[in-house]
């Protein structure tokens, strides 16, 4: 009687075992990813730190991990909690502007071919009451009551958000203190499986992550702070809420020079020309700056995603995974392109994908 062997019977069941961890342990995945895209990105700064150390790694972990608190948790929280009371207040607004509704703002009006255009339009979903109700069903496919309902709920979902926050830390200090060991396993592992494309590939994934986490993320964050401070100079409502939500558009490549865009043109139809003229000139140097000297520093890695794996590694991580989902669908794009140039390599070694 044939049997199969033991290898395989091993692999099924390392398969098996890790689709039954998956599914026991699928709501820590996301502060596990975030974790792991935190590590890999700040790994090059913590084997710095790790030296600085004398080689100790509880003492360097512990050091990373309260750096990455203080630079970058903390700040991101008390700017996602600001910018949750400012969007909840806009929320508010539309519930009122619903009831009862309202004229078409002056400044709205105003507009070159713009305000004509979105005259028709105003009048039919906001001027009337409960007619913007319809519309946001249309775009969203909610309610606007329930949209104000899931914003009240996030926010008393603080303490199960602050556990996935420390969970995420935790993590991260043992990614930090044991990921030489798990690295040099992984390598074991992967050689044994993949043989000689391991050594390609297991190089390329960590420099395709930190790519793709300190392109799109640092300089998403550094755009949204930058124009967040230029909002507040120039006396726009609730800057702290357009500075993030400039933050997360420019993690889509056109989204950052649209969003001050639209601020400046809001400035203009104000009456404050010198204001949004300011804003539209700064926003613009800010970003050849950006896009001329800074990005090319900081974007390297063997891949660089197109706009279409970006846009679609965004929607598709924000819907599954909510604000972490941000880098990890992008990333996880990254590693499928770089499967896909590395199957493209196998085939044809001597052509570049």
């Amino acid at each position: 009687m044939n049997t199969l062997p033991d290898n395989l019977i091993s692999r099924w069941l390392l398969i098996l075992l890790l689709l039954v961890a998956v599914y026991f342990f699928h709501d820590f995945l996301i502060p596990v990813l975030g974790a792991l895209i935190i590590g890999f990105a700040s790994w090059p700064l913590y084997h710095r730190l790790h030296r600085l150390c004398g080689g100790r790694d509880l003492l360097a972990a512990s050091l990373a991990v309260m750096t990455v608190l203080a630079v970058l948790v903390l700040p991101l929280s008390l700017a996602f909690s600001y910018a949750f009371g400012e969007i909840k207040g806009w929320v508010e607004w539309l519930i009122e502007v619903n009831r009862e509704g309202a004229p078409m703002p002056a400044w709205l009006h105003s507009l070159p071919a713009i305000g004509s255009w979105l005259q028709p339009y105003w009048h039919q979903y906001v001027a009337e009451p409960h007619a913007l109700s319809e519309l946001v069903h249309l775009l969203s496919g909610e309610q606007l009551g329930n949209i104000y309902r899931w914003l009240l709920a996030l926010g008393s979902r603080a303490f199960h958000l602050f556990l996935i926050l420390v969970f995420m830390l935790i993590t991260l200090f043992f990614v930090y203190k044991d990921g030489a060991l798990l690295a040099r396993q992984l390598d074991r592992v992967g050689e044994s499986v993949l043989n000689a494309h391991w050594a390609r590939f297991s190089r390329m994934v960590p420099a395709t992550v930190s790519s793709t986490v300190t392109g799109m993320g640092l300089i998403a964050l550094g755009e949204g702070v930058v124009l967040g401070i230029a909002y507040w100079i120039a006396g726009v409502p609730s800057p702290v809420a357009l500075g993030v939500l400039t933050g997360l558009m420019a993690l889509i490549p056109g989204g950052a020079p649209l969003s001050f865009t639209l601020v400046s043109l809001y400035l203009a139809g104000s009456g404050d020309t010198v204001a949004a003229v300011g804003l539209f000139v700064w926003g613009s140097v800010e970003l050849f700056i950006v896009d001329k000297t800074i990005r090319p520093r900081l974007v390297g890695g063997p891949i660089k995603l197109p706009f279409l794996p970006t846009f679609f590694g965004l929607i598709g991580g924000v819907t599954t995974m909510g604000i972490v989902g941000l880098f990890v669908g992008p990333v996880l794009m990254a590693l499928l392109v770089a499967i896909w140039r590395e199957w493209l390599h196998s085939l044809s070694p001597g052509i570049q994908p």
